[in-house]
């Protein structure tokens, strides 16, 4: 009688890094692209405060930051399954689209407007003159020292989390899924929260480092509140890949084997 301990398939291994990393780059090229803006996280906590009065903590941060918690779910599921090499393909293939959409962009900013396009989007709502062109090369080129800021930000970031993220593991094993997910984001979003804001803002725009350290703070507090929150979609994701591998994590670097245990009468 011979019996074989199940392994995932090498499609479905496959097929699962496609999706983590398609859903990865997704969401780091949406946040770079709507990055841009900065918006009042106190204006929308405004009706909190006592009638009449503003909130009394100016709280400001980048719309691409929202979404940014996500990107730590899929890196720490990827980290889970494909080890340190596969995060580290996927934040160099994230990095390099990034790349290439801005400069996409730089070439669509760059070309000369057809002069209807003009006209036609000549004015604003209320009817006061507006150009379109400079309106529309100036929201994107923003986000060309956006891109050099996170890109940079971004890499070193990621490789700090994997290695945190693998140091925890080997201290906890299997167990304690959200302290090595925790754990890594706290460390690895200190770094990023203020690299990005640093050169996109301060050395390539014009913040002072006031402005840097008050928004990168806050920022900060933002994601690992989110990133604790987001716990437990990180144990629906881990259990819903083990139904979908019908096996345990099987991290590349441990290089498992298939045993085969054979059984013969005496």
């Amino acid at each position: 009688m011979l019996k074989n301990s199940i392994h995932p398939s090498e499609d479905r291994r496959q097929n699962l890094f496609f999706i983590l990393s398609g859903i990865f780059i997704g969401n780091v090229l949406l946040a770079e692209l709507v990055g841009t803006k900065i918006f009042s996280f106190s204006a929308l906590l405004e009706p909190l405060a006592d009638a009449g009065k503003p909130f009394p903590l100016q709280i400001n941060m980048s719309v691409g930051v929202l979404i940014w918690p996500f990107a730590f779910i899929l890196s720490d599921i990827t980290n889970e399954y494909f080890g340190k090499a596969g995060v580290r393909k996927m934040s160099f293939l994230a990095a390099a689209i990034v790349i290439f959409a801005s400069l996409v962009i730089m070439l669509a900013t760059s070309l000369p407007p057809a002069s209807f396009w003009k006209e036609l989007n000549g004015t604003d709502p209320a009817g006061n003159p507006l150009d379109i062109n400079y309106a529309y090369s100036l929201i994107f080129r923003q986000g060309i020292s956006i891109v050099i800021g996170s890109v940079t930000a971004f890499l070193v970031s990621q490789f700090v989390d994997v290695y945190v993220f693998i140091y925890l593991h080997a201290l906890t094993g299997s167990k304690a899924l959200w302290l090595r997910a925790t754990g890594s984001t706290i460390v690895s979003q200190l770094i990023d929260s203020y690299i990005i804001l640093f050169i996109a803002f301060y050395l390539m725009g014009n913040w002072n480092l006031k402005q840097v350290f008050e928004t990168g703070t806050m920022q900060y507090l933002y994601k690992i509140s989110f990133a604790i929150l987001l716990t437990p979609l990180l144990y629906l994701a881990h259990y819903l890949i083990e139904r979908y591998l019908h096996a345990q994590p099987t991290r590349q670097h441990d290089n498992p084997t298939i045993k085969n245990h054979n059984n013969t009468p005496n």
